[in-house]
């Protein structure tokens, strides 16, 4: 079963680590690149790199991201030099982003070197960035507009939201790679990724929404997993930013932002039952299942379940 996974941050990188698991090298993911960003001089793809350590196996469990037993020479001399410190670079992962840079100003796309670096740390599925072209997300608060990282990382994530966009998104299309893989798909997942801002981006790609449109078409299901559990967000700002723009902090919200575009829609087994009747009521067949992935066991059980709900439909997978 080829199966295409959108994704980003460390609930995207979670599943496609389960999803990897199940199908192996049937598995392509698209991951988000707006959240990209120059650092010290180098490009860095957070989302991108998140999804990679995880499915090399040697991510930060702990954190979600970075490389486990990750050291900090680099970063600390950097700081003794009187650069910012606000974005740490550990040894490990200022290689990526040393060879990924060295690699773009030599003339390659950024898809070839993300593949390179999937080989070279032994992945078995393919990583693709949504498009080869250069897209930023910013937010605008009530301090003006940020970068994503500043808002982020350097803000904590604590300023209100009051508008997203995706700077050159006007200009970006999908890479070959990502077209293909769209077309050669059998299944299509949404992880429990930011809808606004991890699976936001890669939506607003031009073309993005028409081949999953052709996808479902030639009745290939797309199913999406649900990053609010009860409210919240287990992990990042998704709940107070889907507040902040006007949206409903729930599996329902969530699920609205996705009508039109997905067939099966699963949500945690500790929500509400009561709330199938409403995401059914936009067009997509409501599951409940356990979406809180600990470990490798549970981030596989949920991976089995999105893809027998979106392959079978039932109404509720254990």
């Amino acid at each position: 079963m080829k199966v295409l996974a959108l994704a980003g941050g460390v609930g995207g990188a979670k599943l496609a680590a389960g999803l990897q698991a199940v199908v192996g090298t049937d598995l392509t993911v698209v991951v988000n690149t707006g959240d990209d960003f120059d650092r010290h001089g180098l490009l860095v793809c957070a989302d991108h790199d998140t999804v990679l350590y995880t499915l090399a196996g040697i991510a930060n469990r702990e954190w979600g991201w970075g490389i486990a037993g990750e050291t900090w020479n680099a970063a600390d001399q950097m700081g003794r030099y009187g650069e910012e410190t606000w974005f740490r670079l550990g040894d490990r992962d200022l290689a990526t982003h040393v060879v990924r840079t060295s690699r773009i100003r030599r003339g390659e796309r950024l898809t070839d070197v993300a593949l390179h670096l999937q080989r070279s740390l032994g992945v078995l599925a393919r990583i693709l960035p949504m498009t080869d072209a250069e897209v930023r997300t910013h937010v605008r608060t009530d301090g003006g507009w940020l970068e994503f990282q500043e808002y982020f990382v350097h803000r904590h994530q604590e300023p209100v939201v009051h508008e997203v966009r995706f700077a050159g998104i006007e200009d970006a299309r999908p890479s070959r790679e990502a077209e293909d893989a769209f077309d050669a798909a059998e299944v299509i997942v949404f992880a429990p990724s930011n809808p606004i801002v991890s699976i936001g981006p890669i939506l607003a790609v031009p073309g993005v929404r028409e081949r999953i449109a052709l996808a479902r078409a030639r009745s290939v299901p797309v199913a999406a997993v649900s990053p609010i559990i009860a409210g919240h967000a287990l992990k990042g700002p998704a709940d107070r930013m889907l507040v902040s723009l006007g949206h409903e902090s729930s599996a329902l919200g969530v699920a609205r932002l996705y009508r039109d575009l997905v067939d099966v829609y699963v949500y945690d087994e500790t929500d509400d039952p009561a709330l199938a009747t409403q995401i059914e009521a936009l067009g997509m067949r409501a599951v409940q299942a356990a979406t809180i992935m600990t470990d490798d066991a549970s981030r596989a059980a949920l991976a089995r379940a999105v893809l027998h709900a979106a392959v079978s439909g039932p109404a509720t997978v254990a």
